[in-house]
């Protein structure tokens, strides 16, 4: 083949990312039949079988699987070269989306919007939430510039994922109890001062979930009474007196939680890693970088070491 055909290159990279040809077809806005003529003909092209059945659905060959990281690199340079050309004009412009879980986005987003218009009139920002699972944060990268996830445990590994990383701060969980609660006059708490306690928790596989274990005391784990996906309604049923929870220090601060005090927790590395994740060409993007540049703003802003380390009350 004398020339490589980047288009059906970069669909493998689309179907390597998605799983399926349908998924790849409704986002390249294609039908079915048209990405997979695209990918045989790739293959007649360069005489090797790239996609192979497997069940229902396909797989990418060994070969398939390379050229589709090879499509992403391209990609990358392209938005590498595109981007310093923007930058050389002066001209930083474009549609960016960002999704974020739904207390990253009232946190971080809503005052990054603001930025954006003010300082980057070019720039139009696509913003929407998403509570997903930490396991599923890379999937949203396909369709989506910037992606803020939060985790329990660590910053995600770039080098694993393949994707960019961005950290935007560490935000402690405090346990929130009821006002009137036996330990509301306390500053802060162990896990064994909690053993019996109902507790208000996230749907299973969200991160808060995955600290509970972390509290368990002589085998005895704590009772999750009620699931939420929503901390303002986590928030309202502490207040209510029908259980305790986990809350993060920051966005509670800045939603005015009423109703509940919020206790420092000792005896275990309680908090959460709040950070932004991008394909790495989608990040070479200029807009892309002036969006994750402000991000880091306005992150660094509301992690003010004298907020973050204090215990809150309200």
């Amino acid at each position: 083949m004398d020339a490589w055909d980047v288009t059906r290159l970069a669909l493998l990279r689309e179907l390597a990312d998605r799983g399926s040809i349908t998924a790849v077809a409704a986002a390249t806005y294609r039908t079915p039949s048209a990405v997979s003529q695209q990918i045989k003909a790739l293959e007649r092209e360069l005489g090797a079988v790239l996609v192979e059945r497997r069940g229902r659905g396909v797989r990418l060959t060994e070969a398939g699987a390379l050229l589709a990281a090879g499509a992403g690199e391209i990609a990358e340079v392209v938005a590498r070269t595109r981007a310093r050309f923007e930058e050389f004009r002066g001209a930083v412009e474009g549609e960016v989306s960002v999704t974020a879980f739904p207390s990253g986005a009232e946190m971080l987003l809503a005052p990054l919007a603001g930025r954006v218009a003010a300082s980057d009139p070019g720039i139009r920002l696509r913003l929407s939430d998403l509570d997903l699972a930490e396991y599923e944060l890379t999937d949203a990268t396909a369709d989506h510039d910037v992606v803020l996830g939060h985790s329990v445990v660590a910053l995600p590994d770039g080098r694993e994922s393949g994707l960019r990383v961005t950290p935007l701060l560490r935000e402690p969980l405090d346990v929130a109890v009821p006002e009137g609660h036996r330990l509301a006059g306390r500053e802060r708490v162990r896990p064994e001062d909690l053993v019996a306690e109902r507790w208000v928790g996230v749907p299973a596989g969200h991160p808060f979930d995955l600290l509970l274990p972390a509290l368990s005391v002589d085998g005895s784990a704590p009772q999750v009474a009620q699931r939420f996906l929503d901390n303002h309604v986590v928030a309202a049923f502490v207040a209510a007196g029908q259980g305790i929870a986990l809350l993060p220090r920051l966005w509670a601060k800045s939603a005015q939680v009423r109703g509940v005090r919020l206790l420092g927790l000792d005896g275990v590395r309680a908090g959460r890693h709040v950070f932004a994740l991008s394909r790495p060409d989608r990040a070479e993007r200029a807009a892309v970088r002036r969006v994750l540049t402000l991000l880091e703003e306005v992150a660094a802003e509301r992690a003010a070491p004298d907020e973050a380390d204090r215990p809150l009350h309200s």
